[in-house]
């Protein structure tokens, strides 16, 4: 199949797990794929690895570090510098943290990963999605989003953090931040949708120590392969079965409501402005 050829995808977090898998299966259908990674020499031989798995020799990367709103901002400028058009962004790149760590902006560092470099990245590359256009904008969210909620007295998890809570609320405002982004996208032919990839078996724990080391290895055991965590990425990347749909939440290549929190649209708005403020300042 090569019904992607002649379009650019830009995938984050895409050197290991189900970025990784996501980057190989887009690849194999022919589109030029430009990975995201943090490590030149690690990213390196994943381009090589993908180019060899995928027979297809237009595969790129740019290097970033997601936890920097500086970092997100220079992505998103080499990328357009280099590529110009982008017709699939796939928001990938997050992680589970086990201890509160704060980024150099002083962020959460699981809220500023996970949340705030796919709102801050999807804004920055919007000019080179229009050039695109029709275009999609996946972001890869999580079930743990449900029985959580934003508490914006508290975005930071300063008071009691405890990680999977952390972790559940960014994967929520994933959610939110797709159902705004399809309102304001909805007239320049771009479309967002967000999914959960199921249970994977992969290291997503950042910096595990112990309690984390023991956390991927139940992942290992009761997970998916990363292969199948990728293809409800894939299928929203790629298959015209999707084409015009927007602000929805898919698991298992099906749509699915998430949560009652996940379908607020005030609470989304209000997730946008705040947002919008942080990034700016």
């Amino acid at each position: 199949m090569s019904h992607m050829k002649g379009k650019t995808v830009l995938v984050t977090g895409a050197t290991a797990g189900i970025g990784k898998e996501t980057a190989l299966g887009i690849a194999k259908l022919g589109a030029h794929v430009v990975i995201v990674g943090r490590n030149e020499a690690k990213t390196k031989a994943v381009v090589e690895e993908l180019k060899t798995a995928s027979s297809n020799p237009l595969i790129d990367y740019v290097l970033a570090d997601l936890s920097k709103l500086s970092e997100v901002r220079r992505l998103a400028a080499e990328f357009i510098a280099r590529f110009g058009r982008l017709n699939v962004l796939v928001n990938n790149a997050g992680g589970l943290n086990i201890d509160r760590e704060v980024t150099s902006d002083g962020y959460e560092l699981t809220f500023a990963v996970n949340h705030l470099s796919y709102f801050l990245l999807t804004d920055l590359l919007l000019p080179a999605l229009e050039k695109g256009a029709p275009s999609r904008i996946v972001s890869v969210a999580s079930d743990a989003h449900r029985g959580a909620s934003v508490d914006f007295d508290d975005l930071q998890s300063a008071r009691g953090y405890i990680s999977f809570r952390a972790y559940g609320r960014s994967k929520l405002m994933n959610i939110l931040f797709t159902r705004e982004l399809a309102l304001r996208v909805a007239s320049r032919r771009i479309t967002a949708n967000c999914l959960h990839p199921g249970v994977v078996a992969s290291n997503f724990m950042s910096k595990p120590g112990f309690k984390g080391a023991v956390g991927n290895f139940v992942f290992s055991l009761i997970g998916t392969s990363p292969a199948k965590g990728a293809l409800t990425s894939i299928y929203l990347a790629t298959s015209p079965q999707v084409e015009g749909v927007s602000g929805k939440y898919f698991a298992k290549l099906r749509q699915l409501l998430p949560s009652k929190q996940a379908q607020d649209d005030a609470t989304a708005k209000k997730l946008w402005e705040v947002s919008e403020k942080l990034v700016s300042a």
